[in-house]
C-alpha cells in the first residue's frame, strides 16, 4: 500500500507531496495525520528553510474522501468533533509553521484542498486549475478551514462562494487573493523554483518570522502597543547575528552568508 504522503528534502528545501492520486488526493484520517506529523517535524528541523506543498497525479486535492465522509456520517457528534479537530490541527500547523511555505497547485482543489492553499504563505497555480468550496451542496459548510479562506479571499467573497458552492478557475482565485500567481502548466515548476530561490536569498530568521509579524499587525487593536512591539522587533533583528550579517553584506556589496 502506498503511503498517503511523500516527503523529500533537498538541501534546505523540503517537499511534501500528497500521494493518493487514484482518489485525487482526497482527505481521510490517514492523510491528515501524516501531513500534520510531517509538518510538525519540519517545523522543528533547523536545517529546513522552505517547505513546498505539492500533489501527485491529476489533482492537488479534491477535498474529503467519500468513504471517510460515509464513516463520519454514520458516527456520532462526539466522534465527528474529534475528527474535525484533527483537521483543524492540520490547518493551524500549516498556517503557523515557522518556515515559509509554497503551494504548487494544479488540477482540482476543492474543500479542504482550498484550505491547504489558503494556509500556505505563497500559492502558485497552473492555468486550468479549478477550485471550489463545495460543502453547501451536501448541506455542510467549510467551517474548519473558514478562518484561513476568509483571511485569503476576504469576507465578501467568502459569503458568495461558501453559499453557492460554485466552481471557479485559477484566474478568479488570483483575483480574490487565494493564488498569488497563475502560470501555464509547463511553467509551474519554474515559477515554484523562483519563489524558493527568492526565499533562500532572504535572511532565514526574517523570512521564517514574516507570517508571525503579519498576523500580529493584522490583529493589533492598540496602536501604541503596536508601535512599541514593532520597534522592539526591528531592534532585536538589527542587533541579531542575522541582522548584523545582512547589513554588513549590504554595506560591503557582497552576498550574505546564507544566500
Amino acid at each position: 500500500m502506498n503511503p498517503p504522503l511523500l516527503s523529500r528534502t533537498e538541501g534546505a528545501v523540503a517537499r511534501l507531496r500528497l500521494n493518493r492520486p487514484d482518489l485525487h488526493n482526497a482527505f481521510d484520517a490517514g492523510l491528515i495525520a501524516a501531513l500534520t506529523e510531517a509538518l510538525e517535524g519540519l517545523g522543528r528541523d533547523p536545517s529546513v528553510r522552505v517547505v513546498v506543498l505539492e500533489a501527485e497525479g491529476a489533482s492537488f486535492s479534491a477535498g474529503a474522501d467519500l468513504n471517510w465522509m460515509r464513516g463520519m456520517a454514520a458516527a456520532g457528534e462526539a466522534e465527528n468533533r474529534e475528527d474535525s479537530l484533527a483537521l483543524a490541527r492540520l490547518m493551524r500547523t500549516l498556517d503557523e509553521l515557522p518556515r515559509p511555505t509554497v503551494a504548487r497547485v494544479h488540477g482540482a482543489a476543492f474543500g479542504g484542498g482550498v484550505g491547504l492553499v489558503a494556509c500556505c504563505d505563497i500559492a502558485i497555480g497552473a492555468r486550468g486549475a479549478k477550485f471550489g468550496l463545495t460543502e453547501s451542496k451536501l448541506g455542510l459548510l467549510p467551517a474548519v478551514i473558514s478562518p484561513y479562506v476568509v483571511e485569503a479571499i476576504g469576507a465578501r467573497q467568502a459569503r458568495r462562494w461558501f453559499a453557492t458552492a460554485e466552481i471557479f478557475d485559477a484566474d478568479q482565485a488570483a483575483r480574490m487573493g487565494l493564488l498569488h500567481e497563475v502560470v501555464a502548466p509547463d511553467a509551474l515548476d519554474t515559477a515554484i523554483d523562483r519563489q524558493v530561490e527568492l526565499l533562500l536569498k532572504a535572511g532565514p530568521i526574517a523570512s521564517a518570522s514574516a507570517k508571525a509579524l503579519v498576523r500580529q499587525v493584522a490583529s493589533h487593536a492598540d496602536r501604541d502597543r503596536h508601535d512599541a512591539d514593532n520597534a522592539a522587533l526591528i531592534a532585536r533583528l538589527r542587533v541579531s547575528p542575522e541582522g548584523q550579517e545582512g547589513l554588513s553584506a549590504f554595506l560591503d556589496k557582497r552576498r550574505p552568508q546564507w544566500a
